[in-house]
């Protein structure tokens, strides 16, 4: 070899150990990857293992609630209550016309036959001392009732009028309730209480009945048939003093019959015997009548 060849040789080995030197600037890592077509940086793989299962939570208990508890269910109802006791009307007859009275007594589903019971067996030794009577004999019983209508029969007074009493005392009794509206008597065509309101007094009180234990204020009803619809009320003690009086008017008056209401009050310290008085006065001459006297027990209020 010349000495021109082993100089060109010489100074390529030393080039390659030279490019082979320490570097100046430490490692530089992993080459770069090359960005997605997105342009978003691309995530390093994650080392793979296997997942350790979580241990089931414990549930968290629920707080209790602070303040009142709440109200326990009611029961259900096991069905439907019914009064102890049912309060009727009666009509009763007095000088040829009809008078109402009341009775209470236990509950029934049989009110009709209740009723026509408590007609036929009569009126209060009270009460028949204020010339209060029954025409209804015992035993009439409601054979149906259909569409409003109650369906009876009556065995015959003889006397017209005395049967029309009868009747009338059936009808107004019977239709106080609702399910009854009109009455048939045997075959013959239903009536009702239109039919005999000729029987009816001028002033009828509905309220308080005979006997009854009243205090005051006491609220006196009834209906009425009187000169400018105007019912007058007074109330007398034991001595047969006058110890209050009131006035009113009624829904229609002077030829219609309507409804009242008046309310009088009094005063007294023990229980005693009296009467309430209802009555029209005259247009004639200022005096009083048709005058209903009902006997009652004053109480104190």
């Amino acid at each position: 070899m010349s000495r021109r060849t082993l100089g060109v040789a010489v100074l390529v080995a030393v080039l390659l150990v030279g490019g082979c030197g320490t570097p100046r600037s430490g490692a530089l890592g992993p080459a770069p990857t090359a960005p997605t077509s997105t342009g978003a940086p691309t995530e390093r793989p994650r080392p793979t293992s296997t997942p350790t299962p979580r241990a089931t939570p414990t549930p968290t208990p629920t707080p209790a609630v602070t303040g009142t508890p709440p109200r326990p269910l009611a029961p259900a109802p096991t069905g439907t209550r019914h009064p102890a006791t049912v309060t009727i009307e009666l009509w009763y007859v007095r000088s040829g016309q009809l008078v109402p009275t009341r009775r209470t007594r236990p509950a029934t589903v049989a009110t009709s036959r209740l009723a026509l019971t408590e007609l036929a067996a009569g009126p209060t030794p009270a009460e028949a001392a204020t010339g209060l009577t029954t025409r209804l004999p015992a035993g009439v019983e409601v054979t149906r009732i259909t569409d409003g209508v109650a369906t009876l029969r009556i065995p015959p007074a003889g006397d017209p009028a005395e049967q029309r009493l009868r009747e009338a005392q059936v009808v107004w009794t019977l239709t106080q309730f609702p399910s009854v509206r009109q009455v048939r008597f045997g075959d013959g065509d239903p009536v009702g209480r239109a039919d005999y309101t000729s029987l009816l007094p001028p002033i009828v009180v509905t309220g308080p009945t005979v006997g009854e234990r009243v205090t005051a204020p006491l609220t006196v009803t009834g209906t009425a048939d009187v000169f400018e619809a105007t019912v007058s009320v007074r109330v007398r003690d034991a001595a047969g003093r006058e110890v209050a009086t009131g006035f009113g008017t009624a829904s229609c008056g002077s030829g219609c019959r309507g409804a009242y209401r008046v309310v009088v009050g009094w005063r007294t310290t023990r229980e005693q015997h009296g009467t309430v008085e209802v009555y029209e006065v005259s247009a004639h001459d200022g005096a009083r009548i048709n005058t209903v006297a009902v006997p009652v027990i004053l109480a104190p209020a």
